[in-house]
């Protein structure tokens, strides 16, 4: 077995967990001079294995610098797509991350790039880009831009820009509204950068008098509520129904693995038959989140849709609560938002998730 993907699959396994992503978010890599190992698209990072990463060549990934930076889109979008197929190594199975691109940006040997909340309370709030210019200085910041090939030429320009200022690449780098990607070239140096963002990060919270656990209030189950959800909702959208504690969901589109997962608004207030018909007709879609004054249901047409979608809930909560320590939190606009919810990467990854949990 390949020592360097045995490392990759250690590291990919470490940093899975739920402080780090959630669902099918986050992925990793690996490189050698002409190979990148990549996790696929919608699988977990806490069940790879080895055999499981997407090998592909590193030259053909490089094509992807020959898609035009303006023009249509859709077109360019799958151009990328393409490309990355093409330069997908035959013995691999599954679709390459679509953040390939960025991985193979790097010089060093290992990508890993994840979510943790304790991040996006920085990268998600008002004053995060000040913040981090403070805390981390050598770190690259990006303002939020569309994920696919957009993001890729626009991280690959800011990186250009950042070596030849700094005789470098950087090792971190901080996407608003979306997380963080540590670069290194042993799984020290990964695990110590990514302990050290971390920590300068509680520090922060602790000094705003931010805790670092959801504020959650107990459970008051309202069988009116349930019943209401019953009637209100199709058979084939409501097959399972959880809820677990009370608590305040967030009120917008965070993060792309926020609206793939859970959706973009939560549906709030007093709930009733008409309301959630209100709500579908507005945002054109049943909610998966329900938030009473009592409790926080989700709906989904199978158990683990229900529970990665409260799962994202409680986890965008947590962002939120966190985000006051840098002046609030700032939500995705309606550009970026449509993005999200039309791009079909996003609806294959929710669906190799689903997949999953269906064979599990």
């Amino acid at each position: 077995m390949n020592a360097r993907l045995t490392t990759l699959t250690e590291l990919t396994r470490k940093f899975g967990g739920a402080e780090y992503v959630k669902g099918g978010g986050g992925n990793s890599s690996a490189k050698t001079a002409d190979t990148l190992w990549v996790k696929p698209s919608g699988s977990t990072m806490i069940a790879m294995t080895p055999e499981r990463f997407v090998a592909l060549n590193r030259a053909g990934i490089g094509r992807m610098d020959e898609v035009p930076v303006t023009g249509d889109v859709q077109r360019r979008e799958a151009a990328a797509k393409e490309i990355l197929a093409a330069a997908a190594r035959p013995e691999s199975r599954g679709r390459p991350s679509v953040e390939t691109p960025l991985h193979n940006l790097f010089d060093a040997i290992y990508v890993i790039h994840t979510h943790p909340a304790l991040v996006n309370g920085l990268t998600c709030a008002k004053n995060g880009k000040t913040i981090c210019a403070r805390l981390f200085p050598e770190a690259l910041w990006i303002d939020y831009i569309d994920p696919g090939i957009t993001l890729y030429q626009h991280v690959r320009d800011k990186v250009a820009v950042y070596q030849r200022r700094s005789g470098r690449q950087p090792e971190v780098l901080f996407l608003k509204n979306h997380g963080v990607f540590v670069a290194a070239d042993t799984p020290e140096r990964i695990t110590a950068v990514y302990a050290d963002i971390l920590t300068r990060l509680k520090t922060e919270y602790a000094a705003a008098g931010i805790s670092l656990a959801l504020t959650e209030q107990p459970l008051e189950l309202n069988t009116a509520d349930i019943e209401t959800i019953k009637k209100a909702f199709p058979a084939a959208e409501r097959q399972a129904l959880i809820s677990i504690k009370s608590f305040a969901t967030a009120d917008g589109p965070i993060s792309p693995d926020h609206i793939v997962y859970m959706k973009s608004f939560v549906h709030k207030g007093t709930l009733s038959e008409t309301s959630v018909a209100d709500f579908r007709r507005i945002h054109g879609y049943y909610p998966k989140l329900l938030e009473t004054p009592a409790a926080v249901y989700a709906v989904g047409t199978d158990l683990p849709e229900a529970c990665l979608a409260l799962e994202l809930a409680r986890d965008g909560a947590l962002i939120k609560q966190l985000a006051a320590a840098f002046g609030g939190i700032t939500y995705l606009d309606d550009a970026a938002r449509g993005f999200i919810e039309n791009w079909e990467v996003e609806s294959y990854r929710r669906k190799q998730l689903i997949l999953m949990s269906d064979q599990s």
